[in-house]
């Protein structure tokens, strides 16, 4: 009689178990007005997210319960921690890595909810809706994996490679470094997941995201003369000019930075785009001709151009305005004008850019976590539909240059990203969880 056949991965671990994955998101959710990450107003402490993933791994965790994980906290900041969980493999230099899951959140105004944020609460017509800050992005997730690596703990499957798991700090404020992944690879304290394929789990949909845009914000401010309205002719209108200008600036950015090649292949819904989201000016009478405003706006740049060259772009652009304002800026009506030559004055533009400008990231989909990702995806899933987007996800080009290789995928829902009644569906979670399950068995295949 010939010997059973070994039993699968999924057969030896299971689905997500609902009750635990549930209890852990409410103790989660619990947390989340202290996880709020918009300074100064909100400081997180994500301490207490990563207690609570040590507590629920603390049965299973070597250090405290004689299972198989091994389980780090580390702090660069007090009360900000991250988490490093690992389930060792058998073959060293193999290795597989779920990354990104992040334990603060951006803030919520609880008097524009339907429901409490700060909770979880269920969907009374839905019992598959969990509902509140985090649950998409990206305490789910945090919880979602937490309960990956307990029940690889409690099962023990026989791997070759190490299943490693990486909490972090401090994902939502780009303005501040060194507090979470940024400060862990600079200590060395990933090297070892430059082994083998890196899942970046903070993305949504359930598909694999292969391209993300880079960011640029930027503000333009004109300069010019203040003056009374019925006197246009000694003013120099800082809206007229610094509307002709950004008309000239957007045309040469579409010129030098046109849709890339590339960008059908990882099918990106928009090209690269410059556009204005934002007006301001000191105020005053309708009776005032303004003497300075400011327009900002963002780049959204795919991976394929540099954002640092976009930058050198803009000034150059800014200048050359600057140098011959009569022969590039169109003027509106008979006394419209940017120089006065009997005062001596002309009109002047400045473009500045805020800190945290963001490179965009191309998913390389050669590698063999790119495959199996798309493999596990149509397996658990029933169809893959890889897709790229303009939106910006920060730390993940870092990573890539440093010479990870990273994949994104997620499971919570996009619609609900750092939107107003945040939720996401269990369902969705558990096949993230046999997709993670599929992905590992099809690397433990691999001769």
């Amino acid at each position: 009689m010939a010997s059973p056949a070994p039993a699968s991965l999924k057969d030896t671990v299971g689905s997500l178990d609902r009750d635990g994955f549930v209890g852990l998101l409410s103790k989660l959710i619990g947390e989340t007005a202290h996880l709020q990450n918009d300074p100064p107003t909100h400081r997180p402490q994500e301490e207490r997210v990563a207690q609570h993933v040590v507590d629920v791994l603390r049965p299973v965790s070597a250090d405290t319960g004689g299972g198989p994980l091994l389980v780090r906290k580390i702090s660069y900041v007090e009360g900000r921690s991250n988490v490093i969980v690992e389930y060792p493999g058998t073959v060293p230099g193999r290795v597989v890595s779920f990354v990104g899951m992040h334990m603060d959140v951006v803030p919520a105004n609880a008097s524009e909810w339907d429901f409490d944020p700060f909770s979880l609460t269920f969907d009374s017509e839905d019992k598959d809706k969990l509902c509140g800050r985090g649950t998409t992005d990206c305490l789910g997730h945090v919880a979602l994996v937490a309960q990956l690596m307990r029940r690889l703990g409690e099962v023990k499957p026989p791997l070759k490679h190490s299943v490693i798991a990486v909490f972090i700090a401090n994902e939502e404020n780009s303005s501040v470094t060194g507090i979470g992944v940024d400060g862990l690879v600079k200590d060395g304290l990933l090297d070892k997941l430059k082994t083998g394929p890196l899942f970046w789990i903070d993305t949504a949909d359930k598909q694999p995201c292969i391209g993300t845009g880079g960011m640029i914000p930027w503000h333009l401010m004109a300069t010019g003369k203040l003056f009374h309205s019925g006197l246009a002719h000694k003013a120099i209108n800082a809206m007229e000019m610094n509307m002709e200008a950004l008309k000239v600036i957007q045309k040469r950015f579409y010129t030098d930075f046109p849709p890339h090649e590339k960008e059908k292949l990882y099918k990106f819904a928009t090209p690269s785009t410059m556009k204005p989201t934002k007006w301001s000016y000191p105020g005053g009478g309708l009776n005032q001709i303004p003497g300075e405003c400011t327009i900002s706006g963002d780049v959204r740049l795919t991976p394929f151009y540099s954002t640092s060259h976009v930058i050198e772009k803009l000034k150059e652009y800014v200048e050359d305005i600057n140098q011959r304002f009569e022969t590039i800026l169109d003027t509106r009506g008979p006394v419209s004008k940017y120089i006065l030559p009997d005062e001596n004055l002309q009109g002047r533009l400045e473009i500045t850019f805020d800190g945290d400008v963001m490179n965009g990231v191309a998913c390389n989909l050669e590698s063999r976590g790119y495959h199996a990702l798309c493999k596990a995806t149509k397996e658990i899933v029933g169809q893959v539909e890889p897709y790229s987007i303009t939106g910006s996800l920060p730390l993940i080009r870092e990573l890539q240059d440093e010479g990870f290789d990273v994949q994104t995928a997620g499971y919570g829902l996009l619609k609900t990203y750092h939107a107003k009644n945040e939720y996401c569906l269990f369902s969705d979670m558990a096949q993230g969880f046999e997709v993670f399950l599929s992905i590992i068995s099809q690397l433990e295949e691999e001769v």
